[in-house]
Parts: structure tokens; sequence; C-alpha cells
């Protein structure tokens, strides 16, 4: 092969291969440019048990290491907006969770805040979900906080916004904290579809001028404008495929971890993975993706992107 086949190739297949474990049957040149290539992917996406499925996802990342620092806060965005089992597929799941904080914990953190803001009573959100018993479980340095009072906002502008101006967000985003997006992947009755960028909404304190005074979809691409996570791992592991946001709907088992540092990219990888309503589309086809696109915060073309993918 000549050099720019090889270039290529290193774009569109290598992370996966290398991922995969296959090097035993590559041709010994593909061997080299995966010893030699120094860019991680984009995405993560992995197959398999929550636990086992995340850590591999956030090591094909780069490792912990590289978002959370020893002496690091921590906060960790769930969904957990209702007060639903896990198997109803509208709430990221306990096991999801607990691997991600207990990365944290091994890389050092001061502590670990869950946070967000439940449209359920909080009580019942925090029993349903299992997120409440998962971060008692996990020690005194993680703390389960259902932000439910306006007094734990504060208002910032939005510059250059057109459907936001300003918006009261949670006021830890406000202190240089480590922000860890933890979405569920899930149908969604006004949005299409709700994963990462969505998730969001659950930090703010008025969501009802999203809903019913902006252009909801603009207003949430405009939203991550100023609040930016910095890794975002998607929970695919039961996907609810109707009836979202709350369910009940009819649910899909995906074992899937999707994880990356591009908030566009990991929503746009989201909606490919299986028919929504029983409808098949692109991350360009749903309004808020391709809004956010627009706005240069990320990549919404896959064929764009360095994308590993793996079972474990």
């Amino acid at each position: 092969m000549d050099h720019i086949s090889r270039r290529n190739f290193l774009k569109t297949a290598t992370l996966t291969g290398a991922a995969l474990g296959l090097s035993g049957t590559l041709p010994r040149w593909v061997k080299g440019v995966l010893a030699q290539s120094p860019l991680p992917p984009d995405l993560a996406v992995v197959k398999g048990a929550p636990e086992a499925a995340v850590r591999k996802a956030v090591e094909l990342l780069g490792g912990i290491s590289k978002f959370v620092k020893s002496g690091d806060k921590v906060v960790l965005k769930p969904n957990a907006s209702f007060a639903n089992t896990p198997d109803w597929g509208s709430t990221t799941t306990p096991e999801v969770l607990t691997a991600v904080a207990k990365l944290c914990l091994e890389a050092g953190a001061k502590r670990v805040l869950v946070m967000d803001y439940p449209l359920r009573a909080s009580e019942s959100c925090r029993e349903k979900t299992g997120l409440g018993k998962a971060c008692e479980a996990l020690g005194p340095k993680v703390s389960f906080i259902l932000i439910d009072k306006e007094r734990y906002f504060s208002e910032v502008p939005v510059p250059n916004g057109k459907a936001l101006k300003k918006v009261a967000v949670a006021r830890e985003l406000l202190t240089p904290n480590v922000l860890i997006n933890l979405p569920v992947a899930k149908s969604h009755s006004a949005a299409g579809v709700a994963f990462g960028l969505k998730n969001l909404m659950g930090l703010v304190w008025d969501r009802g001028y999203f809903h019913e005074r902006a252009d909801l979809h603009q207003a949430i691409a405009e939203l991550s404008t100023v609040i930016k996570p910095r890794l975002v791992i998607l929970d695919a592991t039961r996907a609810l495929m109707t009836g979202g946001p709350g369910g009940p709907g009819k649910t899909r088992q995906l074992d899937t971890i999707v994880a990356g540092t591009d908030p566009v990219a990991v929503d746009s990888y989201a909606t490919g993975l299986a028919p929504w309503y029983d409808k098949t589309f692109t991350g360009r086809q749903v309004k808020y993706i391709l809004a956010a696109s627009q706005l240069g915060l990320g990549q919404v073309d896959l064929d764009k992107l360095r994308i590993a993918k793996v079972n474990v």
C-alpha cells in the first residue's frame, strides 16, 4: 500500500483493530503504524459488563489520570430524574455510576459529588434509582446531592446566545471542579433522544424556560457553551427505546458504554445505537445535536472520528 492508503487506514480502522487485540492477524506494516500512533480515539465504544466496560473505555481514552488528578473535587452528573428502578432504562444505572466513582477515587479525588436536579420527588428518586445506596457504599468521600432548591444555583451569562442570554446553573460548576457527565441512553418525547447534551439540563434551575419559552434544541446546544464536562461516559447498558424520558416504554439491553471528550460526537454516535421509536436516524437529524455542532462544540459526522470499538 502507498503512504496515502496507510494514513486512511489509520484514520478509519487501526484504532478498532488495536483495541480488539487483533494485531496478530494484521500485516506487519499495520502493526508498525499502530505501535507508532500517538493518537487516542475520539470515542471509545465498549460492550460488556458495566464496570469492565467503563474501565476499558476510560483506558482507551488515556486513563482516568488524564481527566482526574490527585486532590481534585469531581462532580458526576448522572440522570437521576425519575423515581424508577434501573430496569426502566430512564436513569443512569448504579453499576455505571459506581465504576466511574471508583476510578475517580483511585485517581486520588479529594471528593466526589454525585449531583442532579430530579423531575420527581427527590427522596423517591434517591431510593428507586439505587443511586443513593450506591453512593453510600462508596464511603465518605462520595456524596449524593439532589439540587432541588434554588439556592443551589447561580446565574451566568450565555455569550452570543440566541435562545439563552443567561441561565442559572449549579453553583458547584462555578468552582474549579472536574465535571464528568454520565447520561443514560433514552428516547425523549420533546427532543427525540436524550443523551449527554440533554442531560446537562439537570444542572439548570429553570428548565421550564427551555421547554416553554425558548427554542428547545437551540437552548440545549447553547447550554453546552457554558457547561463543559471534561469527559462524557454514556450509559447504554439498557436503553429506553420508547416512552422517554420517564417511561414506561420498550427497553433494549445494549450492554454498551460510549465515552469521549467531544459531547457532540458521543451523542451523534449514540443516535445510531438502535432505532428510537422504531425509527433509524443520524446525529445530523437530531436538531440539538446538529445545533451544537454548528456552534463548534464538536464533530457530528462519525466518518471524521477515530472510534475504538471493543468487547470485554
